[in-house]
């Protein structure tokens, strides 16, 4: 391996790879040194939504500890080194029960924290309106509730980094307000809300769109709604899945332009039935087919039921779509999910060895390295 390219803030020791490199530290994005096809190294892949993987799913009744290391090393495989796990919509016990599972699993085995520096909650507090609601349960979807967020924060040991939520719900913007202040980060998703509604939550301290262009009607007004109202407004982060299956090639391309390179969040939303065979399954109350294609949809319809694939099919898919850089896509699920939960101090603690080939479906993976030296991980 005599060519490499480094992207992020990665410590590389030439021991770890066996190549004549000294030991450096680069900048968010500089490429080095390297050219054509020679593998690429960069910080581990952080994805801020995961419902779960191959079958475990962290809003079932049914969790476990030990699943959040499965799922760890599931998606260690494909270079994503830290993780949200996201909890959806679900009954109040069953929130609190497996937050308290998760943090227990933390709390025993500290050495996961990196890994899992969080906890993203999606709903119940979003729209039931088909469409925005998504493949939410219905049943359990309600109003915000600030001191049913304080039992998550002490179920979770505080771990809750982001709720995203429907601003236009009654009550939702005093709580965006509230839990912006307690450090928490407020994201619009899920919505129906009219565009001076989706102000108002800005304004509150709403500073992230989860997937945005998905969770919405299939049909909206031409000109003023609530997708152009978060695209334009530069306070909002945006998280995008560009697995080829959420979004257009053109919409992807038009997001990147609009939000730009520091703005702009790769997230998969993978579903618990992401990477399992094809075949029908189900998804708490829900059922849904695993495609040959590898994508996840309700089953028996056209609409999407979350994503099957990971960051390492994303980003190749958003290259493509978007025709930017290498580096320019790995950080936009290294550098800023990192900067915008303010969790930078250690972006570069597993390194992630990879290949890119145009016209690949995916990354190919080559080695994940565990906390910056030669401990070969996955």
């Amino acid at each position: 391996m005599e060519n490499i390219h480094l992207i992020g803030r990665s410590v590389i020791t030439s021991e770890l790879l066996d190549v004549s490199l000294s030991a450096c530290m680069v900048t968010d994005t500089e490429v080095i040194t390297g050219s054509g096809d020679y593998p690429w190294i960069s910080p581990g892949f952080f994805d801020i939504q995961v419902n779960g993987y191959k079958g475990l799913d962290y809003s079932s009744d049914t969790l476990k500890g030990d699943h959040l290391s499965a799922v760890i090393e599931a998606l260690g495989k494909a270079g994503t080194t830290r993780h949200l796990p996201t909890i959806i919509t679900a009954p109040r016990e069953r929130i609190v029960q497996n937050l308290k599972i998760l943090a227990s699993m933390l709390d025993e085995n500290p050495d996961m924290e990196y890994a899992v520096p969080g906890f993203h909650i999606e709903g119940p507090y979003i729209s039931e309106i088909d469409g925005p609601r998504g493949a939410h349960d219905a049943t359990y979807i309600r109003d915000p509730d600030f001191e049913e967020f304080l039992t998550w924060q002490e179920a979770s040991g505080g771990r809750i980094k982001i709720v995203t939520l429907a601003p236009e719900r009654r009550g939702a913007l005093d709580f965006i307000k509230k839990i912006t202040a307690a450090g928490v980060t407020a994201a619009v998703g899920h919505s129906a809300a009219a565009p001076e509604v989706i102000k108002k939550a800005v304004k509150a301290g709403a500073s992230l769109s989860t997937h945005l262009g998905n969770g919405s009607h299939a049909e909206l007004p031409r000109l003023r709604n609530y997708l152009w109202e978060q695209l334009a407004d530069d306070n909002l982060y945006a998280s995008i899945i560009s697995d080829g299956f959420h979004l257009p090639d053109a919409v992807i391309k038009t997001f990147y332009r609009t939000k730009g390179s520091d703005k702009l969040i790769l997230t998969s939303d993978v579903s618990p039935a992401g990477g399992s065979a094809p075949g029908r399954y189900t998804w708490d109350k829900i059922k849904v087919d695993v495609h040959s294609d590898g994508h996840v949809g309700l089953a028996g319809t056209p609409y999407l039921a979350g994503a099957g694939h990971l960051l390492d099919r994303d980003i190749a898919r958003f290259i493509k779509a978007s025709s930017c850089s290498v580096p320019d896509a790995v950080k936009l699920c290294t550098v800023n999910p990192s900067r915008m939960l303010s969790l930078e101090e250690r972006l570069g603690k597993n390194v992630v060895v990879f290949r890119y080939v145009e016209g690949d479906p995916s990354l190919n993976i080559e080695a994940v390295y565990e906390d910056g030296n030669d401990s070969f991980k996955f």
